[in-house]
């Protein structure tokens, strides 16, 4: 099934998009395709008898930023806590991506055919703008509200782009991969002017290492040595 949706998906757009890019990993079929011809694509994708994707199921962004690349060694345990302390000298490349830094992701479902279909794009330039979907799926409304507020991806012509997870206040968009992750800053109620203001982020940045020291009978070895997990 997804060997002969991927052949009508040729069929169709091979004359007109120079950059598709088809990929099949078992029964999943991700289509690629260039910014700039996504509502040629997602109309044919909702129209055309052998497609019919009626139903737009998610939208979301992603940050390729540190795509490949580890800090955290978790293959082993050792009696003083777990191999995955973040230091720099430990950094390791393990796959080399060559492509933009930022995407967004759509997931189709055709309830006539019973297909599904994952389509992504690219956003390459600032700022990162693609076009809007609502006018072809409705439900597209507050998914795309969702990735402009947590990825800063804006969509050209939607009726109400605003944030939608975190206040209006709020700075920056936290599902950025640089994003710090005691933010930029934080609120309080301040009771003189009765209502609540924005100041620093007074928590310090800090490595955690999980380690749990257990003492009970299922971690002392013998001779009552404790392991430490």
């Amino acid at each position: 099934m997804t060997d002969l949706l991927a052949s009508h998906i040729q069929q169709r757009f091979s004359g007109t998009i120079s950059d598709l890019n088809i990929l099949i990993a078992g029964d999943e079929l991700t289509l690629e395709i260039p910014a700039k011809t996504l509502s040629l694509v997602c109309l044919a994708l909702r129209d055309a008898p052998q497609f019919q994707f009626n139903q737009l199921i998610d939208i979301c962004g992603v940050d390729y930023l540190t795509y490949g690349t580890t800090e955290w060694q978790t293959e082993m345990t050792t009696e003083t806590g777990f191999s995955r302390a973040v230091n720099s000298q430990d950094i390791e490349n393990l796959t080399s991506w060559t492509k933009p830094r930022f995407a967004v992701v759509y997931h189709l479902l055709s309830l006539v055919h019973n297909h599904r279909i994952r389509l992504r794009i690219f956003v390459e330039d600032e700022p990162l703008v693609v076009d809007s979907v609502v006018d072809i799926w409705p439900a597209a409304n507050w998914f795309e509200r969702e990735v402009f507020d947590l990825f800063g991806i804006a969509f050209s012509g939607h009726p109400d782009l605003r944030r939608i997870l975190t206040d209006y206040d709020f700075v920056g968009h936290p599902f950025r991969k640089d994003f710090p992750l005691i933010g930029h800053v934080e609120m309080r109620y301040d009771a003189t002017l009765q209502r609540c203001i924005y100041e620093p982020v007074s928590i310090q940045p800090r490595i955690l290492v999980p380690k749990v020291i257990r003492k009970d009978a299922r971690y002392v070895r013998p001779g009552g040595a404790t392991n430490h997990v």
